[in-house]
């Protein structure tokens, strides 16, 4: 009958642990073994006191000791390198540990966890004495306190110069762009038909002393300049491009399509003035006075003359026109938005940096951009009582009840069992809460439930995980234990690491099992705050009450 009891136990944990919310509870037996000792176990405030683990394992194990302040409240000062005893055919590995405490009292080096290649290994606690250092003033002379010596500060550019270049910069940009905009604004307005311009260019000519010095060469140099913007703008013809002979060959044929009433000899007469301005530039050709005054007063009827000669555009080239002016605003007002947009964006930008600089990134990235967790700690919080045995528990979302897959064994060892969470592993916080209720003749052990939590968090994807445990007590009284730490998981879109931490809750009480977990970025400034005030709020009621 005894035997029986157990082979039903024994069936009863193996299902139960292996199956509820994930957490695999089950029992290691390990070839290693890990001892902790101290080299003494009472210090004066601030000595250091000698912190050794000793690990007896296999020849090809793979061994992690403890890194960092995982000696709390003990303060881990340094870690000296491993030493190694090989008795054949295992290893003794043996490192080291200082640790201090700057304050008086009884204190516990907590169990230190030990990654093995196969498994792990947790060392025993220790206790340790802090005393406080005794003076007797009536044999120690005391001395007066020494004046403070004053020291000269560094130089150092004050944040309000930074400030000041960063404003004096955006102002110079922004004043560089409505100057270019009213720059484009007054050309437009100041330009002038291509008819009446050359009429002022040659005018302007006419007012020069190209004649008087007898500086035929840049007077003919001017001269068909002008007359060769004009055809450009008038006539829309590359004659700033063109040659001499390229310029009236296509003058000719426009005639010829009557795209331009021109007489034959105004076509020749022209081209000779463009020779002579040839000879005049290249071949230092002085014309003579009379003849450069001549030429001058045929450029001026031949400006005449093309300005009458460009026939009345038909019905359709207007409309070609048209659509054309239409397109050339529609750019006009794309640039114009474009302009404004680039000024909006730059004033932003602006903003955003003078408050980055003023106030920091984080204000920014909350404040302007958003943060998921602010908005949870500032959301309306819900106060709600969750399974069985109950669990009343204050939190920012309403939890949502979820499935729970669990062998037909299991089902016949338990009353009842109900998961609740929100969020998920991979967002910004995450929160489990899950109750077992088992049948009245089952007894149940937390301490070995709250050891396949390390296994549980693997299996869901953790590694590089650290882990503590130690007692917890609600407001009201109840006891539980805690296990939390830290570890990393793998981000499923860019591969990356996401460092998590986490606090697991666990009680046994009113004949079940209760579990709290929350899951939180490492860097997540909001985080604690909406842990402690979910703790602050657990109360594990009596449903029989």
């Amino acid at each position: 009958m005894k035997q029986n009891q157990y082979t039903y136990l024994f069936s009863f944990w193996k299902a139960v642990l292996l199956l509820f919310v994930g957490i695999t509870f089950h029992q290691h037996s390990f070839a290693q073994s890990a001892k902790a000792k101290v080299d003494r176990d009472s210090i004066l405030i601030g000595e250091q006191i000698k912190y050794s683990i000793e690990v007896d394992t296999e020849a090809d194990d793979v061994v992690t000791f403890p890194e960092g302040q995982t000696f709390v409240p003990l303060e881990a000062v340094e870690a000296f390198p491993v030493d190694t005893l090989q008795i054949e055919p295992r290893l003794k590995l043996i490192r080291e540990y200082a640790l201090t405490q700057f304050d008086s009292g009884h204190y516990t080096i907590p169990q230190q966890f030990i990654q093995l290649k196969n498994g792990e290994a947790l060392t025993d606690s220790i206790d340790v004495i802090v005393q406080d250092v005794v003076v007797d003033t009536t044999k120690q002379e005391l001395y007066p306190i020494k004046d403070y010596i004053e020291v000269e500060r560094p130089f150092s550019i004050p944040s309000w110069v930074w400030k000041g270049l960063l404003l004096l910069l955006v102002l110079v940009v922004l004043a560089y762009l409505i100057y270019r905009l009213w720059q484009h604004k007054k050309e437009q307005k100041e330009r002038i038909p291509p008819y009446e311009q050359a009429l002022k260019a040659l005018e302007e000519l006419d007012r020069s002393s190209y004649i008087e010095e007898r500086n035929l060469r840049e007077y003919y140099s001017m001269l068909t300049f002008i007359s060769r913007r004009y055809l450009e703008d008038k006539v829309e013809v590359r004659a700033m491009e063109y040659t001499t002979n390229e310029l009236v060959n296509d003058l000719q044929l426009r005639k010829d399509a009557e795209k331009i009433k021109l007489q034959q000899k105004t076509i020749d007469d022209f081209k000779a003035i463009l020779e002579r301005a040839d000879l005049a530039k290249f071949a230092r050709s002085q014309p003579d006075v009379i003849t450069a005054k001549e030429d001058r007063k045929f450029i001026g009827e031949f400006t005449d003359e093309v300005n009458i000669a460009i026939p009345e555009p038909t019905e359709e080239e207007l409309q070609k026109n048209k659509e054309y002016l239409e397109k050339i605003a529609l750019k006009k007002r794309r640039i114009k938005w474009i302009t404004a947009a680039l000024i909006v964006v730059l004033a932003i930008a602006a903003a955003v940096s003078y408050l980055i600089v003023s106030k920091g990134y984080d204000y920014v990235k909350d404040n302007v951009f958003g943060n998921p967790s602010k908005e949870l700690l500032q959301s309306e919080w819900y106060t709600s009582s969750y399974g069985y045995p109950s669990v009343s528990i204050t939190t920012p979302e309403i939890l949502i009840r979820g499935d729970v897959e669990m062998a037909q064994e299991a089902e016949q060892m338990l009353v009842g069992n109900e998961t609740f969470k929100f969020g998920g592993i991979f967002g910004n916080f995450y929160m489990v809460l899950s109750t077992l209720e088992f049948q009245e003749e089952m007894e149940f052990d937390l301490e070995t439930a709250v050891d396949g939590i390390y296994e549980n968090l693997e299996e869901k994807g953790a590694y590089n995980i650290l882990t503590k445990e130690d007692k917890y007590q609600t407001l009201d009284g109840v006891e539980g234990v805690r296990v939390s730490g830290s570890f990393a998981i793998e981000n499923p879109f860019t591969g990356n690491d996401i460092k998590k931490e986490y606090q697991i809750l666990n009680f046994g009480e009113m004949g079940g099992y209760q579990q709290i977990t929350m899951i939180y970025d490492a860097e997540d400034q909001y985080a604690d705050e909406i842990v402690q005030r979910i703790l602050n709020s657990i109360e594990l009621k009596n449903n029989s009450n």
